[in-house]
């Protein structure tokens, strides 16, 4: 069987799994991916499904946006931006609405910059007036300028 284009992929999650001193099996267990399976993801004979590398990410503990960029899914300022935005959206010192106006001051500037923001997706979150927490009702989001 010939090797498949997918860069590193199979170094990379070698490297990851001897670095968690993990056994093949375990990892396969870990991730619920059969043995042979993802020996042949290791050695480049396969390419994995996104779910697939999400599953092996998680049982490795380590970004499943990198593994995508590794096996060609996703390039690397999608990742970047991700990645961006997960530690945003993890931060357990702001509440929900504080992430949500942070992520849409974050898309502004991309925007303003000329990034374009192709994987956000448009929230019930996501308007243009947030709340003061008076019953006055809500205000216009101050300008960025």
């Amino acid at each position: 069987m010939a090797s498949l284009n997918v860069g590193n992929l199979g170094e990379y999650l070698r490297e990851q799994r001897r670095s968690a001193q993990l056994s093949l099996r375990q990892l396969a267990d870990a991730a619920g991916v059969s043995n042979p399976y993802l020996s042949q993801i290791e050695r480049g004979l396969r390419k994995p499904s996104a779910e697939v590398l999400q599953q092996v990410a998680k049982a490795l503990r380590i970004s499943a946006e990198t593994l995508y960029v590794r096996a060609g899914i996703l390039d690397e300022k999608e990742r970047d931006e991700l990645e961006t935005r997960a530690v945003i959206l993890a931060d357990p010192s702001i509440n929900e609405r504080q992430k949500q106006v942070l992520l849409q001051i974050y898309e502004s500037f991309r925007k303003e910059n000329g990034f374009e923001t192709p994987t956000h997706t448009h929230t019930d979150a996501d308007t243009d007036t947030y709340d003061n927490g008076s019953d006055a009702g809500p205000e216009q989001a101050p300008p960025l300028s």
